[in-house]
C-alpha cells in the first residue's frame, strides 16, 4: 500500500511530480547523466581559490597567489564544460525552465563563470597584486554563489527528479 507523501507547503512541487519517476538527463554516458559528474571539478576548484587567496593573505607566500591563478583557471575551463552540459538539459528539459530552482541554478551558475573570467584575468599578469582585496573577494562571492547554486542543482535533482531515472518503479520494495 502506496501513502501519499507530506509535503510541505514551502516546497516548490507538487504530489504528481513527487511520484513520478524522473526526467532523464540529455546528456548522459550509459544513461549516467553527465553534468552532475563534471560540476564537482569547477566547485572543487573555485572554492579551493578562496582557500588560497586566504593562504597568501595569511602568509604572503607567492606560493598561494601562483596556486589562486591554477585553480581558476581549471576553474573555469571545467566551468565551460560543466555550463554546456547543464545548459543543454536547461533548454532541451521543459521540466527545468518550469522552476524558479532551475532559473536561478542556471544564473547563478553563469554569474559566477564571469566573476572567474573576470578574477583570472585581472591575474593575469599580477600574480600576486591582485589578490588583496579584489581577488579574494572574488573568489569569496564565487564559491558563495556557488554553494547556493549547488542547493538549487540539488533541488531540481532530489525534489523535482530532474536527470533521474525512476527505479523506483522497476524495483518495489
Amino acid at each position: 500500500m502506496t501513502q501519499t507523501p507530506n509535503i510541505p507547503p514551502f516546497i516548490e512541487s507538487d504530489e504528481r511530480e513527487y511520484r513520478d519517476s524522473g526526467v532523464p538527463s540529455t546528456v548522459a554516458i550509459a544513461g549516467h547523466p553527465f553534468h552532475p559528474l563534471i560540476v564537482t571539478f569547477p566547485i572543487a576548484f573555485l572554492t579551493g581559490v578562496f582557500g588560497t587567496d586566504l593562504g597568501y593573505w595569511l602568509t604572503h607566500d607567492p606560493f598561494w597567489a601562483r596556486a589562486s591563478l591554477w585553480l581558476i583557471g581549471a576553474g573555469f575551463i571545467s566551468g565551460l564544460l560543466a555550463a554546456l552540459t547543464g545548459m543543454l538539459d536547461f533548454l532541451k528539459i521543459d521540466r527545468v525552465k518550469k522552476h524558479n530552482a532551475g532559473w536561478i541554478h542556471m544564473a547563478g551558475n553563469v554569474t559566477a563563470l564571469a566573476f572567474t573570467l573576470v578574477n583570472w584575468i585581472l591575474r593575469w599578469n599580477n600574480v600576486e597584486g591582485a589578490v588583496l582585496p579584489t581577488g579574494i573577494i572574488i573568489s569569496l562571492v564565487v564559491a558563495a554563489l556557488l554553494g547556493v547554486t549547488g542547493w538549487y542543482g540539488a533541488e531540481l535533482v532530489y525534489r523535482h527528479k530532474i536527470a533521474v531515472i525512476g527505479y523506483s518503479d522497476r524495483h518495489e520494495p
